[in-house]
């Protein structure tokens, strides 16, 4: 009787074995082979490699600064960016060392005053502090891989027109030179621009949107521009920036900022202040624009509200405009703006031609964007 329980139990022995080796193989093949999915319903999110060239520009230009220096005949004018959360902005020295007092224009045309919190004597660069601008910079760049033909962007105000943007190539490495008693060593040369008011901006990596260098110098010609590589310099910037303390620097008097009567400058403020607005909602950064308009208007419609009114715009151009002031040093602006939305059932498209029409002026010593109003043509 014994020997007719044997069959059984070798089989379910047998049954065990084999349930473990498919269980391993299936464990193994799981791991090793690539899930397919055939569902047309799921498709693949594709992410381009290089940022867009016009976001770039935008991203860069509100933390590039127009830099200001009042000395006792005249007003020297160049170029820096913010590069930490404390409002420092890196510049050249030579832009600033004759200066007496120092003031910084924004890409929306806000003025705050700036104090020297580190100067080099030897290389061409120098710190300031806005602690109003705290807490938005650039991105530099960790490690330079930087090699000819890479392409670049240079920022800046040359000949005091802000937001001046100069597209090119490293077309030479780790050049050196003395200019006015500074020292330049291991320079990139590029083939962008650098001329008078450029001095101090950014040089960014046209791949990454990152800071690569300072612009510094260029040829009489024109031609041919140096840049400081960032990476040569930055140990220093962050020295002075950790030793300055906020209430031991020297800022100037906020009243001398502003000039009174000045017509042609609160019309160039404007102008700069109604381009800046519309670009921001061109590229969708509705923050930036927002902050533009003045309390009153930020009283009537909330920032959701604002958002919503643009949030289907697919693109937005617009023309030359009328611009004029008033006696009360308030600016009007009349501007033809194209806008190209997306319809409700997100397939079509339409494209309606708008007058709008700016009212600015200053509020709390900053120009800002007081009314807006808009009609169909």
């Amino acid at each position: 009787m014994r020997a007719k329980r044997y069959p059984p139990l070798l089989l379910s022995v047998f049954l065990f074995i084999a349930g473990i080796v498919s269980i391993a193989w299936i464990y193994n093949h799981w791991h090793d082979d690539e899930l397919t999915v055939r569902n047309p319903a799921v498709s693949k999110a594709v992410v381009s490699e290089e940022p867009d060239l016009k976001t770039i520009i935008h991203e860069a230009e509100k933390n590039v600064i127009q830099i200001e220096g009042q000395t006792e005949y005249s007003t020297i004018t160049g170029s820096g960016f913010l590069f930490n959360n404390k409002g420092d902005i890196i510049t050249n020295a030579h832009v600033i060392e004759k200066a007496d007092s120092i003031y910084v224009r924004t890409a929306g045309a806000q003025i705050y005053p700036a104090a020297v919190i580190g100067i080099s004597k030897d290389v061409d660069i120098a710190l300031l502090r806005v602690p109003q601008l705290a807490n938005q910079s650039l991105d530099m760049a960790d490690e330079a891989f930087t090699e000819i033909g890479d392409e670049v962007i240079a920022l800046g105000s040359p000949h005091g027109f802000q937001n001046t943007v100069t597209l090119g190539i490293i077309s030479g490495m780790e050049r050196q030179f003395s200019v006015d008693g500074y020292d330049y060593s291991n320079v990139y040369q590029i083939s962008a621009q650098i001329t008078q008011g450029n001095s101090g901006g950014p040089l960014i990596d046209r791949k990454t949107g990152k800071v690569i260098g300072i612009n510094s110098a260029g040829t009489e010609d024109g031609l041919i521009g140096f840049s400081i590589p960032i990476n040569d310099v930055i140990e220093q910037l962050e020295q002075w920036s950790n030793e300055a303390q906020n209430d031991q620097l020297d800022f100037p008097s906020t009243s001398d900022i502003i000039p009174d009567n000045d017509i042609e400058q609160l019309t160039e403020d404007a102008n700069y202040l109604i381009s800046y607005f519309l670009d921001s909602i061109q590229v969708r950064d509705y923050v930036s624009a927002y902050t533009l308009l003045g309390s009153s208007l930020q009283g009537d419609i909330s920032y959701s509200e604002f958002r919503e009114n643009y949030i289907d715009t697919i693109s937005l151009h617009y023309s030359d405009y009328s611009i004029g002031t008033d006696e009360e040093n308030e600016v009007t602006a009349d501007v033809q703006v194209t806008i190209e939305s997306n319809l409700q059932n997100e397939e079509d498209t339409e494209e309606n031609l708008y007058l709008y029409r700016f009212n600015i002026g200053y509020e709390n010593d900053q120009l800002k964007i007081l009314n807006i109003s808009m009609n169909e043509e």
